[in-house]
């Protein structure tokens, strides 16, 4: 008896300290948005690729997703998502960004190279069959300095002219050199920190960056430290979660075509630790804060 009541008090004393031990809840099952996907050439292929549009359309359609930010390499793969009836007909509303690559090539260049700029306001003018383009990136900095780079510049001052949205692969230090560009030093710019902080930012300079910048967004795939046992969040992150949670989305950043094999499980594994949490908190993650960013309705 007494070793079962010193066992209880170590489960008490473990759940006060943080939610370590959270009871098994049952999995979120409301829709999802997914703020991070690519339609790459290497999947869709001009249609001729692995995964061609019936088939990406169910896998999202058996995750349920019924929201997504499109952009790919090239524009081509957003511009086939955005002109779906197929994907119309599935209430799955594609959000699209104009992505800044048209090769690897431009992965590390794309920050000093002025024809990219042009391809933007091309792209930007032309629109897509499913509206005008929400948003900018995803983009990469592979070191912070490039945030000051001319293009890097000409186009975080664009996005807050526009009322665009950026995302953007890039670690803590580039948030700041990036928002510093703008008119208003990033109190009024939407950006979507892609993975936040994959690099290792630790939650604390998270937080720090969250208070600093209004509509700073995180986005939550790839994060290094996100989940512990049982795929449920860590504790640290839980409670950044619990403090922020309007501030966060979620998505498959399906890079490479084995993130799209993998697609319904990636969810699924969303789905699970989103079923920790208050379900106001769940919803707003899952769904809500994204749907709220580009003014999108409650799907039936």
């Amino acid at each position: 008896m007494m070793r079962r009541r010193a066992l209880l008090q170590g489960a008490g004393a473990l759940a006060l300290a943080g939610g370590a031990w959270p009871a098994r809840a049952a999995a979120y099952t409301g829709p999802l948005f997914d703020a991070h996907l690519h339609y790459n050439d290497e999947a869709w292929g001009q249609g001729a690729g692995p995964h061609p549009l019936p088939d990406v359309l169910g896998r999202m359609q058996r995750a349920g997703v019924r929201g997504i930010i499109a952009n790919s390499r090239t524009n081509d793969g957003t511009h086939a998502l955005a002109a779906s009836s197929q994907v119309r007909a599935a209430g799955i509303t594609v959000v699209p960004f104009v992505r800044l690559y048209r090769n690897r090539d431009d992965y590390s260049s794309w920050f000093r190279d002025e024809s990219i700029h042009r391809m933007v306001l091309d792209e930007l003018a032309r629109g897509t069959a499913a509206g005008p383009f929400r948003g900018i990136g995803e983009f990469h900095l592979y070191e912070s300095a490039n945030a000051n780079g001319p293009v890097a510049a000409s186009l975080m001052r664009l996005a807050e002219e526009r009322q665009l949205a950026v995302l953007a692969h890039v670690d803590d230090a580039a948030i700041d050199l990036l928002m510093a560009h703008t008119a208003s030093r990033g109190q009024s710019v939407r950006l979507v920190w892609a993975h936040t902080g994959i690099g290792g930012s630790p939650v604390e300079r998270v937080a720090q960056l969250l208070a600093r910048y209004p509509r700073l967004m995180g986005e939550l795939s790839y994060r290094p430290g996100l989940t512990c046992d049982g795929g449920m969040l860590c504790p640290e992150w839980r409670r950044l979660l619990l403090q922020h949670p309007d501030r966060f989305v979620l998505g498959s950043d399906t890079w490479i075509n084995a993130r799209w094999q993998s697609y319904e499980a990636l969810m699924a594994g969303y789905r699970t630790w989103l079923g920790g949490l208050p379900s106001e908190a769940a919803r707003g993650i899952a769904w809500d804060n994204a749907a709220r960013l580009f003014g999108l309705p409650t799907p039936a």
